[in-house]
């Protein structure tokens, strides 16, 4: 996950996000129709359309309604490429250690 996505879902409590996403539900069973519940909820929450949009979209997945990637794998996922960014940097330090340490005890080699 990007840091702008990050931060887009913080900037909205998770009980705001909860109840759009149930108006919006709601919205749709009451009507029939899905087409412009996400519009109407969102302008009485006073929240972006595509945030309510992609709210509704990840309740879905998450219910096991939609496929894709659940909110605990999309977690586990960024933990993952975290761990794996300073896996990567931890092995240049240490190549470069080890590298400087062989030219150190090698005479024949030529010192940095």
């Amino acid at each position: 996950m990007s840091k702008n996505n990050a931060t887009t879902q913080r900037r909205y409590p998770p009980e705001l996000r909860e109840r759009a996403v149930r108006m919006v539900r709601e919205a749709i069973a009451e009507s029939g129709e899905r087409f412009g519940a996400v519009t109407r909820v969102a302008r009485q929450l006073g929240i972006g359309q595509e945030s309510v949009r992609n709210w509704v979209k990840q309740a879905a997945i998450d219910g096991g309604q939609r496929p894709g990637a659940t909110s605990e794998e999309r977690r586990r996922i960024a933990e993952l490429e975290r761990e794996v960014r300073e896996l990567r940097r931890a092995n240049e330090i240490l190549k470069a250690a080890s590298a400087f340490f062989a030219r150190e005890l090698e005479p024949r080699l030529p010192k940095l």
